[in-house]
């Protein structure tokens, strides 16, 4: 069996584009709070790209409320 071993220096990056897609859509983070029933800081802290772990059921909930695919929301760069 062959063992790979990859070092991983520069491995990118996932943005969340939630800044842009509200934009687009022409939603205030505090309707989308509202759409949501979640927090005005938490949807801030993904509207700023301020987040180290995602959280799925919010993505997930992003998605259904403004009608948009996990592509529209995250984005990888590398």
């Amino acid at each position: 069996m062959n063992n790979l071993v990859y070092v991983l220096e520069n491995f990118g990056k996932i943005n969340i584009r939630l800044k842009e897609l509200l934009n687009e859509k022409g939603v205030s983070r505090n309707k989308l709070c509202n759409m949501m029933g979640t927090n005005y800081d938490l949807i801030t802290r993904y509207y700023n790209n301020k987040v180290s772990r995602v959280d799925l059921e919010i993505i997930a909930k992003i998605c259904f409320v403004l009608d948009c695919s996990i592509t529209d929301v995250l984005e990888y760069t590398n």
